[in-house]
Parts: structure tokens; C-alpha cells; sequence
């Protein structure tokens, strides 16, 4: 089910690619409340103060992690809009917000002779997060490491946030130079490049993108459940066995950090264990980045406790070049509300992946 109010534009509070974040003063039984909103502009067009907009509000409502953001889903402004004739497949298909998209498998599309000659990814090193928040020092470790030579491309899955719009942080990797191209696959959208599915975005990054590094995580948000395998960066294993078919080099990045009050989560987190033991049956790199000697301890004996390195290669990595390559492009990054500084080890991982994939590039 879904809630649904209307509301009126207040105030415009910013207006950046694809996305109008807005005020609206809620009508009906909640007359004169004031609430955040988003919309997105390529979905329901663009908005203007004093509109009047239909509101999903369930996920505010509910108390879910949205933000605390409504979100538009119809402009009643708008009476009439047309598509532009190019691109076919659809996306969010049979729901009243499905999209058009331009794939990179439609036959009119530019890059579908590139998709269709390819043979193999030829061990181009793909490393797979299992949050958003991986994404940026991943990026950094990777430019930091060639000093910013190697072509960077980043795809999207449809693991958290549909809308690629919704990432300030893509955002700004692509403004400062971290991020080269964007791909969303799935039921994600608004990249650079759509593609139907995983196995096509990874090859268009490697044949349309020429990616020397691509990074693979799910857009902002994730589902947990705190069962086994009931969230959603579960996806992360299927990723690395759909790199290891195509040929490619999978590093993953493993979930780490001492400061998350779960104890699922302290150490290295039992979602990558998960992965690592039941989900991915193809092998993949993990990079261990550098820490103090108690929690690589603590770590270690996690890892030998559940046979990670009878099918996976640990290889330790400073993450630490890439840390400070994100403070020189004054790139804040956060996870879970918590800073670099905070949460040390876990942006140290994911940085040390973008460093340790510089390794395996062939020129």
C-alpha cells in the first residue's frame, strides 16, 4: 500500500541534475504541516514554487530510512508530457512510474556493436561493495594509486535507491574526476549507460566505457533484516560470480568496522561473511587493509574461523593513500551518520580494494 497526500510547493531548496529537493505544506488532515520532498525532474517533470503535487509519503510515515523525504509522484500542474521517440526498454516495468531508457543492448543504440564483440573482460580488475557509502574511497584508491590515469567506471545496481539522481556523492566523484562514466543496471536508472542487467553493464563498462577499474555497488540504502541472507547486499556474491563467467578479476570489499553497535557488524560483518562462504562460489581478492595489530587480530581469527581463504585470496592493503586522497578533493564521505575518522577501518577497506585493483590492470 502506499500513502498519499497532496501538498503545495513552499520553497525550492536546491536544484541539481535530474533532482528538485522541495518544501510542501501538506493539505487534508495534516493542513499546514511543512515537509521535505523530492522530485525527480525526468520522472514528473520539472516543479515550480505554489504547485500542487501528489506525495508518496509511506516511508516518512513509517519511519524508514528515507531521509525524512516525501517524494512527488505527480505534478497536477502538469496536465501533458511526451517522450522523446529513442529507447525502448523500460524500467520500474508495469508500475505507474515506469521509465523509458535508451539500453545499451537496443539495436539502435551506438554502443550495441561494442556489446555484441564482446568475448571476454580480458581480467579487468571489478571491485564489488556491498553499500553505497564503499564507492567513494574505492574511486580514491583507485586514482590516488595510478595518480588519476586510470578510466574509472562506476555501475549502479538496483540493491538500494532506483534513481542514480539520488547519489550527491556520484555527483561530486564525477565533478572532482574520481568517476569517469556511470552505468545502471537493472531496475536502476539515470546513468551514463543502461543496461538490462549486470553481465551487459559490466561489459559495456569494459566495451563502451574502456574502463581500466570498475566499481560495482548498489545505489544509497540498503534492506537488512538482521536474518542470514534477508538483505540486500547479498547481491554482492552474485556479482563476483558474474565477473569470474565474464572473465573479469573480482575484488571485494569486505564490511569492516569496530565502532557499529551490532555485534553482527564488529569486526569483519557477517553479511560478508555470508557472502564469501555461501553466496560467492567463484573465487575473489580481499584486501585486508592495514590496522592496528588487536583488530587484525580480531579479524583474522574471524576470517580462519569461517574458511574464507580455502577459496578466496586475503591480501593485505594500506588503504590509507586513498583516505587522504578523498580529504585533498574535500570529499566528505559518511556511512551509517559516521565519519572516516569514526569508522576508520571501514572506509580503509574499501579504500584499500581501489588501490589493490590498480595492481591487476593490464596495460
Amino acid at each position: 500500500m502506499i500513502r498519499i497526500r497532496q501538498g503545495k510547493v513552499t520553497e525550492i531548496l536546491e536544484r541539481r541534475r535530474g533532482v528538485t529537493e522541495i518544501k510542501v505544506e501538506i493539505q487534508g488532515a495534516n493542513e499546514g504541516e511543512i515537509a521535505k520532498a523530492i522530485n525527480y525532474d525526468f520522472l514528473t517533470g520539472p516543479v515550480q514554487l505554489d504547485d500542487e503535487v501528489s506525495l508518496n509519503t509511506t516511508a516518512v510515515h513509517k519511519r524508514l530510512g528515507s531521509g525524512g523525504y516525501h517524494y512527488v509522484m505527480a505534478n497536477l500542474n502538469i496536465k501533458e508530457r511526451d517522450v522523446d521517440e529513442i529507447g525502448h526498454i523500460m524500467k520500474l516495468r508495469y508500475t505507474p512510474m515506469q521509465v523509458k531508457c535508451f539500453s545499451v543492448e537496443e539495436e539502435l543504440n551506438p554502443s550495441r556493436a561494442k556489446i555484441e564483440d564482446f568475448t571476454s573482460m580480458k581480467k579487468t580488475p571489478v571491485i564489488v561493495g556491498a553499500l553505497h557509502s564503499m564507492l567513494a574511497p574505492a574511486a580514491a584508491g583507485v586514482k590516488a594509486a595510478s595518480r588519476g590515469k586510470l578510466r574509472v567506471a562506476y555501475i549502479m545496481t538496483d540493491g538500494g535507491a532506483l534513481p542514480l539522481q539520488m547519489s550527491r556523492m556520484v555527483a561530486e566523484l564525477k565533478d572532482k574526476g574520481l568517476i569517469d562514466a556511470t552505468i545502471t543496471v537493472g531496475h536502476a536508472f539515470g546513468g551514463d549507460f543502461e543496461a538490462v542487467n549486470i553481465y551487459t553493464g559490466l561489459i559495456a563498462a569494459k566495451q563502451a566505457v574502456k574502463a581500466d577499474v570498475i566499481i560495482v555497488t548498489m545505489g544509497p540504502g540498503i534492506v537488512g533484516t538482521g536474518t542470514k541472507y534477508g538483505f540486500t547486499g547479498i547481491e554482492q556474491g552474485e556479482i563476483i560470480n558474474a565477473v569470474n563467467i565474464l572473465e573479469g578479476k573480482p575484488i571485494a570489499i569486505p564490511r569492516i568496522s569496530f565502532v557499529d553497535p551490532r555485534d553482527r557488524h564488529l569486526g569483519i560483518s557477517h553479511h560478508t561473511i555470508t557472502v564469501l562462504t555461501k553466496i560467492a562460489i567463484t573465487p575473489c581478492v580481499i584486501p585486508m587493509p592495514t590496522m592496528d595489530p588487536i583488530k587484525e587480530q580480531f579479524v583474522n581469527k574471524q576470517i580462519i574461523k569461517s574458511g574464507i581463504p580455502f577459496d578466496h585470496e586475503v591480501i593485505v592493503e594500506d588503504g590509507a593513500p586513498a583516505l587522504r586522497y578523498l580529504i585533498e578533493k574535500d570529499i566528505v564521505v559518511t556511512t551509517m551518520g559516521r565519519t572516516m575518522s569514526q569508522d576508520r577501518e571501514y572506509f580503509l577497506a574499501a579504500g584499500a580494494a581501489g588501490i589493490l585493483a590498480t595492481r591487476y590492470v593490464v596495460y
